[in-house]
Order: C-alpha cells, then sequence, then structure tokens
C-alpha cells in the first residue's frame, strides 16, 4: 500500500499532488453536505475510496462519492468500486482543467454515475453536469442559489457549502 494517492489510466501510473488547507477544508465541507443530504439514503465516501472506470482503464480518487444502493468493487481491483451514483471534484489551480476536462469525460463513461458536481475552489460555484438520456446537462450555481439535482434526488445552498471557507486566489 502506497502512501501517496496514485491514479492509473491505460497502463500508467501518476502521482496526486496534495492539496491546500483551504482545498482540504472546502472538501470537508462537501462531504459534510452531502453526508447530510443523503443519509439514510445513499452512502458518502471520501476521497480515500478509490473509483474505476472499467470502459476508459481509468482508476482514481475524486474528492466525494455516493453509492446508491448496493456498492459494487472491480473485478480486477477490490478495492474500487465500479458503480458511482455521483462524485464530486473540488477544483485547484493544478487540477482545474482536468477536472473539467478529461477527468470528466472518463466519468461519463460510468454506466451507473447520473450526476458530476465540479465546486470552485476560486469562486463561490458549483457545475453541476446531469445524465439526461444519452446526454449530460450542466448547469452553473453561484452565490445566493440552490443547487438541484434529480437522480440522485439533492438540494443544497451554494452559501451553506461556502459558509466560513477562505477561498483561493
Amino acid at each position: 500500500m502506497s502512501d501517496v494517492k496514485l491514479e492509473y489510466c491505460e497502463g500508467e501510473i501518476y502521482a496526486m499532488a496534495g492539496g491546500t488547507p483551504q482545498h482540504a477544508e472546502l472538501i470537508a465541507a462537501v462531504l459534510h453536505v452531502l453526508g447530510n443530504a443523503f443519509r439514510g439514503r445513499c452512502t458518502v465516501y471520501a476521497s480515500d475510496l478509490k473509483v474505476r472506470i472499467e470502459a476508459t482503464d481509468l482508476s482514481t480518487f475524486p474528492d466525494a462519492t455516493v453509492v446508491c444502493g448496493a456498492t459494487q468493487v472491480a473485478v480486477i481491483d477490490r478495492l474500487a468500486v465500479i458503480n458511482p451514483t455521483l462524485v464530486a471534484e473540488v477544483t485547484s489551480k493544478s487540477t482545474e482543467d482536468y477536472d473539467r476536462g478529461e477527468k470528466l469525460n472518463h466519468y461519463k463513461q460510468i454506466p451507473s454515475l447520473k450526476s458530476v458536481l465540479i465546486v470552485s475552489h476560486q469562486r463561490q460555484q458549483i457545475t453541476a453536469f446531469e445524465r439526461a438520456g444519452s446526454a449530460w446537462e450542466q448547469r452553473e450555481y453561484r452565490t445566493g442559489e440552490r443547487l438541484a439535482l434529480t437522480e440522485p434526488e439533492l438540494a443544497l445552498s451554494v452559501d451553506e457549502l461556502y459558509a466560513g471557507i477562505t477561498l483561493e486566489s
């Protein structure tokens, strides 16, 4: 077992950099809000849980993972789940382009995945991607707004998520 988080994709292994205190605080806020919202309905996991995207051969550690129903693990990696319902990523200077681009495209290949949340480290903004049949719909939520997802059913206040957090500039 490695002390460093590693991401695996198509035979290549990449070390994942550690985050700033502000990044860690925002992830904790996301986990808190999701944990309260899904209590008794779904299981919310922290970034220690590996998610495997079998269609693209990526194994990664989302900042938050929600599984509704029984957790299924990968045949080739019993420590990786293959059936998240929602994943959330908190951006950083070094990961924002990847989180909103290539990594998001990997996530969209997971059959069970219904929603992806990208939480900004620079401004009070959550970008929600929600599966609509074979397509994905994107919506932005900012200060004073409430995020609303159909599946999994979720409503949360942007202000509540960011309350007391100093954002990175």
